[in-house]
């Protein structure tokens, strides 16, 4: 990580010392109520990088994976799920969305807006690489698409069953 001037450090050093991508330090900033600055560098050819004083960032690093034994490999990012939930389960219970996430409560908030009923029907530790692979192998039998990541089904416990035996080949994550 590079310190700067002021006591602020960049979210791309954050960022890259975690494993992790700009995306997810900002949403997680934004989540902590932390406000990062942007200011133009030398370094950054003209373009204005995000930066957080040092005091943010030490509020920062307990929810960043890898954040106590310093960047983290491919291999230990596992604070992510992938989810399978009910859009309208009382009036189309067949209806049905998956996809990735890291995190859960707040996924489920921006799908109520537009289906406020929804409900999470099951989670399973997942790598972000491993996304479009499950969605294929999830929804390839039964199941119709109504958009990338919503179907319809009339068996939804054999799509759940499908979702089961494809993380149960998969390496172990933990669910966060």
């Amino acid at each position: 990580m590079t310190p700067v001037s002021q006591g602020r450090i960049s979210i791309v050093d954050i960022a890259a010392a975690h494993g992790t991508t700009r995306q997810r330090v900002h949403k997680l900033a934004k989540r902590l109520d932390i406000e990062a600055t942007k200011v133009k560098s030398a370094n950054s050819r003209g373009q204005r990088i995000s930066y957080v004083s040092w005091a943010d960032y030490e509020t920062m690093k307990p929810h960043l994976v890898g954040s106590s034994s310093g960047p983290a490999s491919l291999e230990d990012i596992a604070s992510s799920l992938f989810y399978l939930i009910a859009l309208e389960p009382d009036f189309d219970p067949g209806r049905f969305k998956v996809g990735f996430t890291s995190d859960i409560t707040e996924r489920v908030r921006h799908h109520r807006t537009s289906a406020p009923l929804a409900k999470v029907v099951r989670t399973w530790g997942c790598r972000p690489l491993w996304e479009k692979t499950a969605i294929e192998c999830i929804t390839q039998d039964g199941c119709e698409p109504l958009s990338p990541e919503v179907f319809r089904t009339d068996d939804l416990q054999s799509v759940i069953a499908r979702a089961d035996a494809f993380f149960a080949l998969m390496p172990q994550v933990s669910e966060e």
